[in-house]
């Protein structure tokens, strides 16, 4: 017989559960849509300042440096979130980290000159980068893994809703108008900060456990503490481990009262803490994978030609006004955001990450074909006077299908759940800032590939990395979908070396191991 506690209070229901996740993520929502309008503005500035006759002017060479100035920065900021994170928790560094895009917008608002033009642009860079780590781990820990894939995809949506605006606004406004009403958004999430929970795996590492069961409540569903106590018991258990010091547990010791491990200089612990929680294999292993998929994704074709898109879509003799197709860019990439959210829990993140990589590799190379067969040899996209008069459909359909495709991309959302939590805020920000000078790197060697290759033999380049980036994935990245951070750090800190789950990689290891009677490599769902 049911007792009357159970009459009266009935369980949470899935859709509260899942609202009172969706609604702590708001104030991030917002955050990431100011993460978008700051990545993306250098795209509607350059082409009104490159060579302008009147106003500030940049010269080409100074725009390849604008248009890669911010992803420079951009490590530099991330460098600081890891330790901003850990020391203030999710929801205070959420807040902190708009104060630099708050000046970033009235610095480019007011630029007099070229240099308070580039301060301002790598404000943007640092406090983009500063963003990164508490975003992607503030939505993997706080939510369950059976909504997880789909809220850490979703975070796609609303930097692509970010980037949707500022190219908007380009067309609309002079960009120091559009600048000035950028500067909306970081007060909004500030406001919004303040109403969201802070992540119970964080408050449990600082002993605040009454708050933390407070906060896995209301993340619940608003639910009762015996409503949560299963899954609160198994965050205590993990927070005991995470709690001990590695080398004391190295040594054979259990203990977590503080020891003498942790009275040592603070330069002797951050030693201590790169040998003994960040390179360790629960943490590189995901670590060099994520790097390798920031790498083949970001050299797949697009985002090297982001910050000049305008006048690469003029230099493929595109058809249409090049400013409109790049607001048609920023809702193709909502579009798709939005599909990669709601396929996500059907096939899984490992085949849309292949599939994306893939798809976007061969439309660069298609690109490639045309810029070469439809193309005079001296177009150069930062060169004006070089663009073809011919208006063609066919550049805007390939250069659309790259877009679709490469925004299925989900490297980001890697970020969120593959770290274990004793190295989780260290590595993303080390992840982010390598990312970021992924991304420098290929935006300012772009001019120099294009100078020296064409537009064809620059997404021939980019394409072929795709390529290659499709096969080294498809062996090495496991499918994460449906698991828990606890399953997915075993998974990492297993002894044997860790392969994909396929068919194909199945019969190959079978023939490996039979021929060579081995023990078989760790296989993961």
């Amino acid at each position: 017989m049911p007792s009357q506690k159970n009459v009266d209070e009935p369980s949470i229901t899935r859709t509260r559960n899942v609202a009172s996740q969706v609604l702590a993520c708001l104030a991030l929502d917002f955050l990431l849509i100011g993460l978008g309008m700051s990545i993306s503005f250098v795209t509607m500035v350059l082409p009104d300042v490159l060579n302008a006759k009147e106003g500030l002017s940049l010269n080409k060479m100074q725009a390849s440096w604008f248009g890669s100035m911010a992803f420079l920065c951009q490590p530099l900021g991330s460098i600081f979130s890891g330790p901003l994170m850990d020391h203030f928790g999710r929801k205070k560094a959420l807040f902190l980290v708009n104060i630099p895009h708050l000046i970033a917008w009235m610095l480019m608002y007011f630029a007099w000159n070229v240099p308070s033009l580039f301060i301002g642009n790598a404000l943007l860079g640092i406090g983009t980068g500063i963003m990164e780590a508490p975003s992607v781990t503030y939505v993997g820990e706080i939510s369950d893994p059976s909504v997880r894939g789909i809220l850490t995809t979703l975070t796609n949506c609303f930097t692509s809703t970010g980037m949707f605006i500022a190219y908007l606004l380009g067309t609309v406004l002079p960009w120091r108008q559009a600048a000035l009403v950028s500067l909306t958004i970081p007060l909004t999430t500030m406001l919004l900060v303040l109403l969201v929970p802070e992540s119970p795996i964080w408050l449990l590492s600082k002993g605040r456990q009454k708050e933390a069961l407070h906060s896995l409540c209301r993340l619940r569903g608003w639910a009762q503490p015996e409503d949560v106590k299963e899954e609160f018991d198994q965050l205590m258990q993990y927070n005991d481990v995470i709690q001990q010091c590695v080398i004391c547990v190295k040594e054979g010791k259990s203990d977590i009262e503080p020891c003498e491990h942790n009275e040592c200089n603070i330069f002797k612990r951050i030693i201590q803490k790169f040998r003994h929680v960040f390179f360790v294999k629960e943490t590189m292993r995901p670590f060099s994978l994520v790097m390798a998929y920031f790498f083949f994704h970001t050299m797949s074709g697009l985002l090297p030609v982001r910050p000049n898109m305008v006048n690469v879509c003029r230099a493929l003799g595109m058809k249409y006004d090049p400013k409109i197709i790049t607001v048609v860019v920023g809702v193709v990439f909502i579009i798709m955001n939005i599909l990669s959210a709601a396929i996500v829990k059907l096939i899984g993140k490992r085949k849309l990450v292949l599939v994306s990589l893939l798809a976007t590799a061969f439309s660069s190379l298609a690109i490639s074909v045309y810029a070469h067969t439809s193309l005079p040899v001296d177009v150069f996209s930062y060169e004006s006077s070089t663009f073809p008069n011919q208006r063609d459909i066919l550049p805007v359909v390939l250069f659309i299908m790259m877009v679709s495709f490469s925004s299925l991309g989900i490297p980001w959302v890697l970020l969120s759940e593959v770290f274990p939590f004793r190295s989780r805020g260290m590595a993303t920000s080390l992840a982010a800032a390598g990312g970021y000078v992924i991304f420098f790197i290929a935006t300012k060697t772009n001019y120099n590939l294009e100078a020296n290759f064409h537009l064809s033999g620059t997404f021939s380049f980019y394409g072929i990395l795709g390529i290659v980036g499709t096969f080294y994935l498809y062996f090495f990245l496991p499918e994460t979908e449906n698991k828990t951070l606890i399953e997915i750090e075993g998974y990492y800190k297993g002894n044997q070396r860790i392969f994909a789950d396929d068919f194909l990689i199945n019969a190959f290891r079978k023939k490996r191991c039979a021929s060579n009677d081995v023990d078989k490599p760790m296989l993961v769902r």
